[in-house]
């Protein structure tokens, strides 16, 4: 055959195959066998390994790399994917309702009612109709490069259909989810194999997503609908409803059940009706969604912060179900403090058995009046965290037995505290072996040190085998020791070994994160990184130079100077100075006309949202806060102000409007 033929025959084959794919895993009418696929793709496979030079990115055969993928690169989306906020029953959707109204005096509104899928959202980006990156969500301003793992998912074209009319750019939102008969089947399995069992379909599609092997990813068979679009260039649609028809005839899975309608009492009807219904479906939903159906409305309406004004969820009632409180258990976390769990009879409740749920603290224990040998009703908060709802008091006998807290830690025997200031019991010994193995958890964590490996079950046998009093100790771990824990193989402790020296080069915001000080998140370790630039330097600092950085409250400075103070933190860091745990950074200037400044915006701008409008200051030099102080140079106010407002002018702070802080940019 010659090189022009060869060529041809690889772009038939490539079409078909992506048609095919098309017929069968979105409009579900395949026109052909398996075994007439099966021959088309063997003969594309067999003529891309002749011909490599031939081989594209969107080729059917490049849905499963063959490479194994070790990080997930940052994204930033051009878009925020935002969270909606959610309404409960017909009286709150009417009250979204009302708001929209006021907004929008004198125009006639409808909406666009879809099913909420209790998935994974991702955004995928396509260029010339071709897709280039699918993302997660994140924190919604940005998120993990996953598109390794999603083009396994056939129901996503890898080319959009009538490609020669995609617009130049087209992100689209949708919500991976795994069918409830392969959730099933791919529990069993794990079962099977002594494997930790998965909660929910929704879990099962999270933790897939982040699978390093695509070829896994590949035969957990999950699927999409697309509801939505980001950014673009070139894509025209006036309403909701004709987005979602164009982005099916470009070939994307629209979930069939979304519906126009006219009046908001018809929009509440149609809620109703698939709360009813919805465990027909072979998925799991967890509510609707409505959207004003113009994009003009949707424009002119606008969004807070964190959610569209247009659009709301109507979440459907949490499935609940009664059983019998046999006992209370203390859990001890990584800073001490005693959570109660409530021992149950196992319940199947909302797709899973349920034996456990937590009671919080003594105060929602008195509060619920519940006692060991109660009957309880518990339901799933968001379907997915069992909690007790209330005790079904005619059901008592007497013989039912009061709980109070410990007096003694149950874990190391230590005298408990409880501060007056908070409702939490304490253990204050930090040898404590629950809090050893929850602080390794948190220092392993992803968003941590990120030590692949180091879970729950190995944290446990770690301490019990008294291999580590603490996470400096895992630095000197050898592959014989990891070994002989109990069922893990010596190419399984290799690999953790591995993972547990390559973490000493992560970032010190990670480090400081990874660390364990109380109330320091991930965005607090940050911000003290990038003004200390090193762990010695943060060690030795005042607790005015830290309650000086803006975002960093005193209660945040207090505890990162009782951490380097506590005794026992400092032989923890030396352990890790001592393995070559990366402690210094390149200080990162922040150059531009901003410098030095501090912003705070608040309100609804027009122009940007407030992501985009913290982009520009940062880009200038500045930095942005949520927390307004006297430290603050600048606040910047759009429309529907919050209390910073007033606040500010009693502090003196500049007050800038979006006008003023856009010439302030400019100038």
């Amino acid at each position: 055959m010659r090189d022009k033929d060869i060529k041809e025959q690889v772009k038939y084959l490539r079409e078909t195959i992506h048609r095919h794919d098309y017929l069968y895993y979105v409009e579900n009418k395949p026109e052909i066998s398996d075994r007439e696929y099966d021959r088309l793709m063997e003969e594309l496979i067999k003529l891309e390994k002749s011909h490599p030079e031939l081989v594209t990115f969107d080729s059917p055969t490049q849905r499963v790399a063959g490479t194994i993928t070790k990080v997930f690169p940052a994204v930033k989306h051009r878009v925020p994917m935002m969270s909606l906020d959610n309404t409960y029953n017909k009286e709150e959707v009417l009250a979204f309702h009302e708001r929209v109204q006021k907004q929008l005096p004198g125009e006639k509104v409808e909406y666009v009612v879809e099913l909420k899928i209790d998935g994974v959202s991702v955004s995928l980006l396509y260029e010339k109709g071709r897709l280039i990156r699918g993302a997660t969500r994140g924190d919604g301003d940005q998120g993990d490069d996953i598109t390794p793992n999603l083009k396994t998912i056939r129901s996503i074209p890898l080319v959009l259909r009538g490609s020669g009319k995609a617009p130049k750019v087209l992100e689209v939102r949708g919500e991976i989810y795994m069918p409830r008969e392969r959730f099933g089947a791919l529990n069993r399995s794990r079962q099977k194999e002594e494997e930790l069992l998965f909660a929910n379909p929704r879990n099962a599609a999270a933790g897939s997503l982040k699978l390093q092997d695509s070829n896994i990813v590949a035969q957990r068979h999950l699927d999409i609908w697309i509801w939505g679009i980001g950014y673009h260039e070139g894509f025209k649609a006036k309403t909701q409803g004709e987005m979602l028809q164009s982005l099916k005839k470009f070939g994307f899975r629209i979930n069939p059940y979304f519906k126009l309608v006219q009046s908001i009492e018809q929009a509440v009807s149609y809620c109703q009706s698939w709360e009813k219904k919805r465990k027909t479906l072979e998925y799991d939903t967890d509510g609707m969604v409505l959207k004003v159906n113009p994009f003009d409305q949707q424009e002119r309406l606008g969004a807070t912060s964190k959610s569209p004004r247009w659009a709301v969820a109507y979440k459907f009632e949490a499935e609940r179900a009664e059983t019998r409180l046999k006992e209370i258990i203390i859990q001890v976390g990584r800073t001490g403090v005693l959570t109660p769990v409530a021992g149950l009879e196992p319940v199947f409740l909302a797709g899973t058995t349920v034996s456990r749920a937590s009671l919080h603290n003594q105060d929602e224990i008195e509060r619920l009046d519940v006692r060991v040998g109660d009957w309880v009703m518990i339901e799933k908060a968001g379907e997915i965290i069992p909690q007790v709802i209330f005790v079904v008091k005619d059901k008592r006998t007497g013989h039912e037995k009061r709980f109070g807290m410990p007096v003694k830690c149950p874990e190391c025997g230590a005298k408990t505290v409880r501060d007056p200031e908070e409702v939490a019991v304490r253990c204050p010994n930090s040898f404590c072996p629950a809090q050893v193995k929850e602080r390794i958890r948190h220092f392993a964590q992803r968003d941590a040190m990120d030590i692949e490996g180091l879970g729950e079950a190995v944290a446990g046998q770690l301490v019990d085998a008294e291999f580590v009093k603490d996470y400096g100790d895992m630095y000197s771990l050898t592959v014989e020791k990891v070994a002989a824990l109990e069922r893990m193989g010596e190419k399984s402790a290799q690999n953790l070994v591995q993972a547990i020296q390559a973490s000493k080069t992560k970032s010190l915001s990670r480090l400081i994160f990874a660390l364990g000080i109380r109330h320091v998140g991930s965005r607090a370790a940050d911000l003290l990184a990038e003004e200390f630039h090193s762990l010695d330097v943060l060690a030795r600092a005042e607790l005015k130079k830290i309650e000086a950085i803006p975002a960093i409250g005193p209660t945040i400075a207090e505890s990162v100077v009782e951490f380097f103070k506590d005794p026992h933190t400092k032989p923890v860091i030396e352990k890790l100075r001592k393995a070559g745990v990366r402690f210094h950074e390149e200080r990162k200037k922040r150059i531009g006309p901003f410098s030095g400044k501090t912003f705070i915006l608040t309100g609804t701008l027009s122009q940007w949202t407030r992501p985009q409008a913290g982009e520009k200051i940062e880009a200038l030099g500045g930095r942005v806060s949520d927390a307004i102080s006297q430290k603050v140079d600048y606040l910047v106010v759009g429309e529907n102000p919050g209390s910073k407002l007033e606040k500010a002018k009693k502090l003196g702070v500049k007050i800038l409007s979006e006008g003023e802080f856009a010439r302030l940019i400019k100038s």
